[in-house]
């Protein structure tokens, strides 16, 4: 007997309904990126390792899937090496190539290559699937599509500005409310560390604080003392995890706390006049709140930082997320070209609609019209109707064989088709045809040679 077929866990099958339903968020989301300028771009589903090791920080190195070298991928390795059974020694002898981890260092490697071809600032979007060789859980996969708008070769804090308004835009097309963008600066961040004395424990104190939502404010402290940052900085920094009141509270407890830091000041001045062009936009149903224990581990990021949280009552994680990078292209040898982009997470948006049922009914409804198959001579008569009405722009489709007509009434109602068209021996001798509602029940005639009549009725 054969083994039932799998796929490997963390990755999914989609069926024309899902498929619905995620193509409604892309296009949406595709539909407002166009709207506000971006211009799409697509890249390979794998780069040369070297491009991405490195630019995620420790942990996010070990979440990149590697590609074995093709043939024996063995063969270069030395006895001594493959004896030692290190896989940092043994990696850059078996894999050459990795699929990506994110859309956003595959698009600076592209902007480096391609400069001389683009004009500045330039604002790309890219909807494409990344891999990660993560736990899977719910709303975390190890295949999942990333839906980015960057922009680069802009300094300016308008750039910021306007992703919080994409934001607002996109969340509020698809009718999601309540949903809270959470903001940050990673200098704010590292004027804490300047302040609390673990300045040269930035990464390891930024990649805990990151985790507070996940393990709280007892793990973030036991992660930070496992990596080294003294328990006298941790007493320091404490404060800094419950700050209250608004936005505008929050601007100035953090004003008073980084006197002592040129960059911590600098990061908070920036916040606040983000705030302050935000407030002058308006926004229709997003919510920000300025949140000082979010870091977003990836190194990449210099300024403002982003992450889009689920509406209250929704189990989810963050829904989206990015921030300002200032030099990311400088890794790849072009330097001093800022700039900053955001990401919306498709699988874990699909996710939080379906809960609260946000999705369009109409999205279910995949085929408008199907022709019952009478036999020979009527279903060439009605493949000639759903030409025309193929070519009107209906989705229409004939029942592909001469079935009982309980069989394909059915399979009508399992497709959830609103009209079902007769064409019998009868209506193919005065011609004409009758379409039933399929949902009152009711039946109408319409001629073959007056199709408008019928199309005004859908």
């Amino acid at each position: 007997m054969a083994q039932k077929p799998s796929i490997p866990k963390g990755t999914r099958d989609f069926s024309p309904g899902e498929v619905a339903r995620r193509n409604y968020i892309i296009n949406t989301i595709k539909q407002h990126f166009e709207t506000f300028g971006f211009l799409p771009i697509e890249t390979p589903s794998f780069e040369n390792l070297e491009t991405l090791l490195g630019k995620y920080g420790e942990e996010g190195d070990r979440l990149i899937f590697k590609i074995l070298n093709s043939g024996d991928f063995l063969d270069k390795v030395d006895p001594h090496t493959y004896q030692g059974k290190d896989s940092a020694a043994l990696l850059p002898m078996i894999t050459e190539k990795a699929l990506r981890y994110d859309l956003t260092v595959p698009f600076a490697r592209y902007v480096v290559m391609h400069q001389n071809e683009l004009q500045f600032p330039f604002k790309r979007y890219q909807i494409q699937p990344v891999w990660r060789a993560d736990k899977p859980q719910k709303g975390r996969f190890r295949e999942f599509f990333q839906c980015d708008a960057d922009v680069v070769g802009a300094q300016s804090l308008l750039q910021e500005a306007e992703f919080v308004q994409l934001y607002d835009a996109v969340f509020t097309s698809l009718g999601l409310k309540g949903v809270v963008l959470k903001l940050n600066h990673r200098k704010v961040l590292s004027g804490i560390a300047q302040i609390i004395g673990a300045g040269e424990k930035l990464i390891d104190f930024t990649v805990a604080l990151d985790k507070m939502d996940k393990i709280g404010q007892e793990g973030v402290v036991r992660e930070m003392k496992q990596k080294g940052i003294s328990e006298e900085a941790i007493a320091k920094a404490k404060p800094l995890f419950s700050l209250a009141g608004d936005n505008d509270d929050k601007i100035g407890q953090l004003r008073r706390l980084l006197q002592g830091s040129e960059a911590g000041l600098q990061g908070v001045e920036e916040l606040a006049t983000l705030f302050k062009i935000t407030e002058s936009l308006g926004l229709d149903e997003l919510q920000l709140q300025l949140d000082v224990t979010l870091a977003r581990g990836l190194n990449y990021y210099t300024g403002t930082i982003f992450e889009a949280s689920a509406p209250a009552g929704v189990a989810m994680g963050s829904i989206g997320g990015g921030g300002r990078y200032d030099d990311l292209t400088g890794i790849f040898g072009m330097q001093d070209l800022s700039g900053v982009g955001i990401s919306f997470g498709l699988d874990r948006i699909y996710l939080v609609l379906e809960e609260l049922g946000l999705f369009p009914e109409e999205l279910d409804r995949t085929l408008e019209v199907l022709c019952v198959n009478f036999g020979a001579s009527e279903a060439l008569a009605a493949s000639r109707l759903v030409k025309k009405l193929r070519m009107a722009g209906v989705r229409a489709d004939l029942y592909p064989s001469e079935a009982k007509l309980q069989k394909q009434f059915k399979y009508a109602n399992n497709r959830k088709v609103p009209f079902v068209l007769l064409l019998g021996e009868e209506e193919l001798a005065s011609g004409s045809f009758v379409a039933k509602d399929m949902v009152s029940g009711k039946q109408h005639t319409y001629s073959l040679d007056a199709l408008d009549e019928f199309l005004e009725a859908l």
